[in-house]
């Protein structure tokens, strides 16, 4: 089994990562670092909570640990449990820098570790489905992606570290990564990147809002996202040579983790018919449109990739390499913004 330990407990660790890891056979949660409150003991009889990050690293019986806190300690953390010999799972961003997220894979790779980075929305119901249509043909090649991850808040978020004027603060490096990486699933790295980043909200310190065109031979991919959306545009519109898919963004599990669902109860992560995504097809120049039902969601695959990658030497399921391409758009987008002008990547 891989013995885990999670750095943080608060909402990430209780909502995406442990129940995965404690549902999975692989695995054996060991605990987490709790500075203050002592809750994985109550939630997982038979775990720890460790008084400091270096109690944990120095426990010889961990093999795993999950880096679930604030971007601006990802590089620190995670380099911290290289060193100490344990393979690491970082949340997104991975780092702040191109150059950290390098040193972090040269010295995984050194040290014969496996460190992959936690990008969960690959596995959206919305995500796996469209992935399908595309192997199977349905869309052709690709000529306009729309992606956009929207919400309305027009408070600061409770998790002051969000809102705070830090690296790896603001909504670029928050929901960024995982629009970032599903453009990087469909299409590979892009040729160049332009992209407007701005405050929105009179109360933000950090940006809110971006919009990223990233240019490829023969199409485009336009990443959206923002804090002030009244009414959410769909999540997915894809246009090809052959049909188009629109669909809402509406995978639900993350609303069935917070309600306390475990992965492995019946129907996890099964959208409701009314959130299914619509494709249009040209038969003859008679478009006609079919609905199509929802792969379920299912991030239980990205830990199942994990120990398959720990235990039988298989790819892991996000590189370092990935998350540094995904952390070279980042940048690239921030250069833009400022410089008003296309940046080659």
């Amino acid at each position: 089994m891989i013995n885990t330990a999670l750095v943080s407990f608060g909402m990430s660790g209780k909502v995406f990562h442990a129940p995965f890891i404690a549902t999975n056979s692989n695995y054996k949660l060991i605990g987490s670092w709790e500075r203050s409150s002592k809750n994985i003991e109550a939630a997982y009889p038979g775990t720890k909570s460790y008084d400091s990050y270096e109690a944990l690293l120095a426990d010889p019986t961990i093999d795993l640990v999950v880096v679930n806190s604030p971007n601006d300690s990802h590089y620190t953390y995670t380099k911290s449990a290289l060193l100490a010999g344990k393979h690491v799972v970082c949340e997104k961003a991975f780092t702040n820098t191109s150059a950290e997220a390098q040193e972090l894979d040269e010295l995984a790779q050194k040290k014969g570790l496996k460190l992959a980075v936690y990008q969960n929305r690959r596995y959206d119901a919305d995500f796996l489905t469209l992935q399908k249509l595309i192997k199977d043909g349905e869309i052709g090649e690709l000529l306009d992606v729309q992606i956009s991850f929207e919400r309305y808040r027009t408070t600061l978020s409770p998790k002051a570290h969000k809102e705070a004027v830090t690296p790896g603060a603001g909504l670029l490096f928050d929901l960024g990564p995982h629009l970032v990486d599903q453009a990087l699933v469909l299409s590979g790295m892009p040729l160049a990147v332009f992209a407007d980043i701005r405050i929105t909200r009179k109360v933000s310190l950090v940006d809110d809002y971006f919009t990223m065109i990233l240019y490829y031979p023969g199409h485009r991919i336009t990443l959206t996202s923002g804090m002030v959306f009244m009414h959410q545009l769909p999540g997915y519109k894809i246009y090809g040579t052959k049909g188009s898919f629109i669909k809402n963004r509406s995978d639900i599990q993350e609303a069935e983790l917070i309600a306390g669902k475990k992965p492995t109860e019946a129907n996890w992560g099964q959208e409701a018919a009314a959130d299914f995504g619509t494709l249009y097809t040209d038969h003859n120049g008679l478009i006609t449109s079919q609905i199509i039902p929802s792969i379920p969601g299912n991030y239980s695959l990205f830990y199942e990739k994990m120990a398959d990658a720990i235990l039988n030497n298989a790819p892991v399921p996000t590189s370092a390499q990935e998350g540094k391409n995904i952390i070279r758009i980042l940048e690239a987008a921030r250069n833009s913004a400022f410089n008003k002008r296309v940046v080659g990547i």
